[in-house]
């Protein structure tokens, strides 16, 4: 299923910086055009399901936060 999404492109010294606005991934390219393919490709992994070669395991730890 293809869906379209909204990118604000901007440019920060050399680079070219491609934000999506609907979700939280941005990527960035040399040129405009560079910069909003990999930011097509980022979401395109984005939305791709994880396949974990290994069962998950889940962990308790334990940090000393300082707070009371």
């Amino acid at each position: 299923m293809k869906k379209q999404f909204t990118a604000c492109v901007w440019q920060e010294d050399n680079w070219f910086v491609a934000q999506c606005l609907e979700v939280d991934v941005a990527s960035q390219g040399a040129t405009e055009d560079e910069a909003l393919a990999n930011l097509q490709e980022a979401l395109e992994l984005h939305f791709t399901p994880p396949v974990a070669t290994i069962l998950p395991q889940t962990h308790r730890i334990e940090v000393e936060t300082g707070v009371a």
